[in-house]
């Protein structure tokens, strides 16, 4: 088996490492703990409705993702799969924010000039927010916060709009989260074309998105998925890699660890450099809770997502308007919310209360599900030092959306750093 490779996770992170090195002509095996493929965005079944264990959303700035996309699926099935958006940010009755048909950064600029909630002065000190980063080619301190970073916003801008993007991409609070890691992400969806900006919400299950695909092409290719199967430690031995698997010793000619910064710890043991180690133990976590109602009749949302009041939920989805049953909303709440802190059964009550203050005539939901990922995304805090995707010990090399150098935990960050991990395997192995 030395001449196979071993990518052990079947989240975006490992299937994007496994479709590169597939592509390439190397025969690749990936383990994934769970029976679903996907790892933290996966599809889950709920009351006979396939539903998501979050909502996630790309960008059209995501190149990577994107690519991979055409690879598994062909080149015309973005289409069937995302559903394509201007950027818009509605907040019922309190704030909209729409991106003009202009050229970047001008269609930002545009949109912060007619955007409604704020007052005219507060919309130009928005603008003047991003002439600045623009003129400071969107960088910073590492160790500044995003909260430092507006400290001169107009406070209602930052509630508005700042605050919930930052919550919506770094799933971190405003206090610790990362400005330069916030700036990199408005420089990729604002600074270069107007279509970077374009919201791409998934018609399928996430699932369906790109991890099964990937996998029918990875067995085309003369790989194989191993689902269900947990891998309990691995080591370099000689020329190449040893992993334990159900009790049972398997040898690889190098593998790709793409899990979360805890099991990679726990997998590695003392095979991991120490600086990996450090940047591996130092990482702390975000949960992310994602509330599902369905009710009897269609959604009377405006827009497939929308902005809410930030108690509880944060963003509302209607899966109905994106090819899932009509009258199923999915509430996200990112970072540990106080008002999260109850049942699940409380938690569906209180959003179901949350909707009904915008719209009292939605009937009684025929059923709620709430979906709790507890180490849902890496906190992206100011200052952290992540590992790099890449070797870390002799044929073993490291993958995840926590070691993308740039970008938060997004499934872009995942694709690219499996892409990159892979494509420096491939460089040792000539």
């Amino acid at each position: 088996m030395r001449q196979r490779i071993a990518v052990i996770g079947g989240g975006y992170a490992g299937f994007a490492a496994a479709v590169i090195l597939a592509a390439a002509g190397r025969a690749v095996t990936v383990f994934e703990a769970s029976r679903t493929l996907g790892g933290r965005a996966r599809r889950v079944d709920a009351y006979g409705t396939t539903i998501d264990n979050g909502a996630h959303i790309l960008l059209g700035a995501y190149r990577q993702t994107l690519a991979l996309l055409r690879t598994v699926h062909g080149a015309g099935a973005e289409a069937e799969l995302l559903d394509r958006r201007r950027l818009v940010l509605e907040q019922p009755s309190a704030f909209h924010l729409r991106t003009a048909a202009l050229p970047a950064p001008w269609h930002l600029a545009a949109a912060l000039f007619t955007m409604r909630g704020v007052s005219p002065a507060d919309r130009l000190a928005a603008i003047a927010f991003v002439r600045r980063l623009g003129r400071s080619d969107y960088r910073c301190k590492p160790e500044l916060t995003v909260a430092a970073l507006l400290a001169d916003s107009p406070p209602r801008v930052t509630a508005l709009l700042w605050e919930p993007l930052c919550l919506a991409a770094l799933n971190t609070p405003i206090e610790t989260a990362s400005a330069q890691v916030f700036l990199n992400v408005m420089r990729l969806a604002f600074a270069r074309r107007l279509q970077d900006s374009d919201l791409l919400l998934p018609r399928v299950d996430l699932s369906t998105l790109f991890p099964d695909a990937a996998a029918a092409y990875i067995a085309d290719h003369g790989g194989e998925i191993r689902a269900g199967t947990t891998v309990r430690s691995i080591t370099a031995s000689g020329d190449g890699v040893t992993l334990v698997s159900d009790y049972v010793e398997h040898e690889y000619a190098a593998a790709v660890i793409a899990v979360g910064p805890h099991q990679a710890m726990r997998l590695l043991g003392s095979s991991a450099d120490p600086v990996t180690r450090d940047a591996l133990q130092a990482m702390t976590f975000e949960p992310i809770v994602t509330a599902y109602l369905k009710y009897p009749l269609a959604l009377p949302f405006a827009c497939p997502m929308l902005k809410l009041d930030g108690w509880p939920g944060q963003w509302a989805f209607d899966r109905g308007a994106l090819g899932g049953p009509e009258g199923l909303a999915a509430v996200v709440i990112s970072t540990r919310t106080p008002g999260a802190r109850v049942s699940n059964e409380s938690l569906a009550r209180a959003i179901d209360a949350q909707l009904r203050r915008l719209w009292p005539e939605l009937p009684t939901p025929e059923w709620t599900q709430v979906i709790a990922e507890r180490r849902a995304t890496y906190a992206c805090v100011a200052g952290l030092k992540r590992p790099s995707p890449g070797m870390i010990a002799p044929w073993i090399y490291l993958a995840g959306d926590y070691t993308d150098p740039q970008l938060p935990a997004t499934l872009e960050a995942a694709t690219r750093s499996g892409v990159a991990a892979a494509r420096e395997l491939l460089r040792s192995l000539g």
